[in-house]
């Protein structure tokens, strides 16, 4: 299922929007289709997040930089997801960037995608089936990093909300198609407002 999300969204990126870092030892992507959003940004914020998880809760850092393959950092349907095959983790491009959310969300976001690597590598199944105890799973550590960070409380939050939602709530499947004709639109909302202004 993530794979043919991958796939669709993916497309054909530009050579000029994707450009290649190396964030506190790990392999970064950026596929950055938002003139209007910089790249440079997003790495710096990556920066402070894995900082805030390497400091707070240095074992789950450990995994991460032994589990990831490398961050990718471009447009998707949500703040982030886990490519076992490719052993990536996404982290969505405007939510990277968003100063609505704090260093400690981004770095959540990569941390319950971390959760899901550690499992990959342990052998968990992948399949549908399992992944309402895995989405769990990932949450309990995002409560555990949000009772450390400072300015963790909405993380803990949240976390703890999504715990007592049902099954099918708390792993959704994802319609693709629904997906990427969404993000295109918000691209284009975004990208017309700039050039107004």
């Amino acid at each position: 299922m993530l794979s043919r999300i991958l796939k669709l969204l993916a497309g054909k990126p530009s050579a000029h929007s994707v450009t290649r870092h190396e964030v506190r030892g790990i392999p970064v992507i950026v596929d950055n289709t938002r003139p209007d959003i910089d790249t440079n940004e997003a790495i710096a914020r990556l920066d402070r997040s894995l900082l805030l998880i390497q400091h707070f809760t240095p074992h789950y850092f450990r995994h991460l930089e032994r589990d990831f393959a490398y961050l990718v950092v471009k447009r998707f349907a949500c703040r982030g997801a886990y490519f076992h095959q490719q052993r990536a983790c996404l982290v969505e491009l405007t939510f990277t960037v968003n100063s609505n959310f704090s260093d400690a969300e981004v770095a959540a976001t990569i941390l319950h995608e971390a959760m899901h690597a550690r499992l990959h590598a342990l052998g968990f199944p992948l399949e549908m089936d399992d992944r309402a105890r895995q989405e769990r799973f990932c949450r309990r550590a995002e409560m555990e990093f949000g009772a450390l960070v400072p300015g963790g409380d909405r993380i803990f939050q949240r976390a703890r909300e999504t715990l007592e939602l049902s099954d099918a709530e708390v792993a959704p499947e994802i319609d693709p198609v629904l997906a990427a004709q969404r993000i295109a639109e918000v691209d284009r909302q975004a990208l017309g407002r700039r050039a107004i202004t």
